[in-house]
């Protein structure tokens, strides 16, 4: 009778994981989805006023695929499909003239259109819109529509992804960012609490299974690098540059330490599997620990009092494994090490200052002072405010100018 109940419990279980990561991902994707659909929407009934007579199949396509893209690329996307569908539909019209029948002039204009993309160094999706551009374009030819017409139907749908993307829905960049480092912390407390199981097991089946949860932080540490890579294009490319960009500068410097940390707890992980059994024993309540911590600080990024706990727990965890003695072996010593390491990495992380840290560590200071974590902007350009010259023309103000840091939930650090 054990055995169906238990088996019971765990499809109860995988059910209940599976509900929570499908309502994370409507939660986290569907006002992006809403937005797209509206968009499509506006564009076909704009296009289809504007000229008559025609399919503008066009003016959605452009809308939609424009705004296909994670919040803070999404005017450079409209860009990239803009440049796609010109190439697309200018292939399609070439092959139209020269063809002489519907498949090899299909085949024909796709061929040309790939081959220019590749030509002009463009990216994936370019190279893509272009194709699909020119095979929508030979295909539904038998409407009559010119070529403009197809044009303007791709320049009105970008149009309107750009007034979506950053006019109406400007990207919120820092609540992105802080939704991947919400990620990163996740795995990295997933990746650890699997190295405290292993740790506790016996034999070769311990060191494979850890050696095969180092990689599980390999996609949290590359979409973290996208980040911090993708939010500076994004100030220049989009409307945060008119107000202030320092939330942002900011956000990407706590990624910066967040990537450091994700690298203390692969050198943990590395030097526990190079232990032996007793020792990997001893050591299963400090990774755990460790994991726990994180594990706090991804329940409530945006919480100071989750900053404190983290902070208070992780010092206990490493002071838990002590500092370790001068005739220690190598292994030894760099598990010390690492365990030091990852307690450091998490006080930084919760913005306790470098010179604090260092004497929390030895003991010196007792209560450090976690600040107030950086609030989140509603608006990338709220605090934008246009200004006149002498003359009484309107002129932006530089990037980062106006007041700073008042958006702050909390004192200054």
């Amino acid at each position: 009778m054990a055995g169906p109940l238990a088996r019971t419990r765990e499809l109860r279980h995988r059910f209940e994981a599976v509900a929570h990561q499908v309502r994370d991902r409507l939660s986290a994707h569907t006002w992006s989805v809403v937005q797209a659909a509206l968009a499509a929407v506006l564009a076909w009934t704009i296009a289809g006023g504007l000229i008559q007579d025609h399919s503008p199949f066009f003016a959605p396509i452009a809308a939609v695929i424009a705004l296909n893209a994670s919040g803070g690329e999404r005017g450079s996307n409209a860009i990239k499909l803009l440049t796609g569908v010109f190439i697309g539909i200018g292939a399609g019209e070439l092959a139209l003239v020269v063809g002489t029948g519907p498949t090899l002039t299909m085949a024909a204009g796709t061929l040309l259109a790939m081959i220019v993309a590749v030509a002009v160094n463009a990216e994936r999706i370019v190279i893509g819109q272009a194709a699909a551009s020119a095979i929508l374009t030979t295909i539904f030819i038998a409407d009559g529509s010119p070529g403009i017409d197809r044009l303007v139907d791709a320049l009105l749908g970008a149009g309107v992804a750009l007034v979506f993307s950053q006019l109406l829905f400007p990207a919120r960049l820092v609540a992105l960012l802080r939704r991947i480092e919400v990620d990163a912390l996740t795995g990295m407390s997933g990746m650890l609490t699997g190295v405290a199981e292993a740790l506790g097991e016996e034999g070769d089946v311990s060191s494979q299974q850890m050696v095969n949860r180092l990689g599980d932080l390999s996609g949290p540490m590359a979409e973290l690098s996208r980040a911090r890579e993708s939010s500076m294009s994004t100030i220049r490319l989009s409307t945060i540059r008119w107000g202030d960009p320092q939330p942002v500068l900011d956000e990407d410097e706590i990624i910066e330490r967040l990537i450091l940390l994700a690298e203390s707890c692969l050198f943990l992980c590395r030097s526990t599997a190079a232990m032996g059994a007793h020792e990997r024993r001893e050591l299963v309540p400090i990774v755990s620990g460790m994991a726990d911590v994180l594990g706090i600080l991804a329940d409530d990024l945006s919480s100071r009092e989750a900053r404190e706990q983290a902070v208070e727990q992780a010092l206990m965890t490493a002071r838990m494994y002590g500092p370790g003695r001068p005739d220690d072996d190598q292994v030894t010593q760099a598990t010390h090490l690492a365990v030091e390491m990852v307690a450091t990495d998490i006080m930084l992380f919760a913005g306790i200052r470098f010179e604090e840290v260092e004497e929390v560590l030895q003991g010196e200071l007792e209560d450090p002072l976690v600040p107030h974590p950086p609030g989140v902007p509603w608006l990338p350009w709220l605090r934008w405010r246009p200004r006149l010259d002498r003359f009484g023309r309107w002129r932006p103000g530089p990037p980062g100018s106006g007041p700073r840091r008042r958006w702050r939930s909390g004192p200054p650090r």
